[in-house]
């Protein structure tokens, strides 16, 4: 069976494919699911996957999923006052265009580096 090494010989870590991790074991977003964070663990072992082929070099890359343990996880940290004003903040930050200084209610797009309507009329800013 392949990505199947629960020894950890092959991968250097126990390894399993798809569905067939061991009970006791999760990944980082089934923890959160559970209300749990790995807790400063290490990785215990991980899941390997073929993903989906690549149209321009045709290969199917290899994808990896973490695996942690379930009784060594702490609680999530609760939310304080704080830090919901500190992710108010950068999320402000990535709904401000840089050259306009608007604020809109979506996330600018990283690959423009700006607001669509600056992306479009950069001639705007200049007048």
């Amino acid at each position: 069976m392949k990505f199947f090494d629960p020894d950890g010989e092959e991968y250097g870590l126990p390894t399993y494919p798809r569905k067939l991790a061991p009970e006791g074991l999760a990944t980082r977003r089934q923890l959160r699911a559970r209300g749990l964070r790995p807790n400063g663990q290490d990785v215990v072992a991980q899941i390997l996957w073929h993903g989906r082929r690549d149209p321009l070099t045709r290969v199917r890359p290899v994808r990896a999923a973490y695996l942690y343990r379930i009784d060594l996880a702490a609680p999530v940290r609760p939310m304080t006052p704080g830090r919901t004003r500190a992710v108010a903040a950068m999320m402000r930050a990535r709904r401000t265009c840089p050259d306009c200084l608007i604020t809109y209610p979506y996330v600018i797009p990283t690959s423009l580096g700006c607001c669509p309507m600056c992306a479009d009329d950069p001639a705007a800013l200049a007048a």
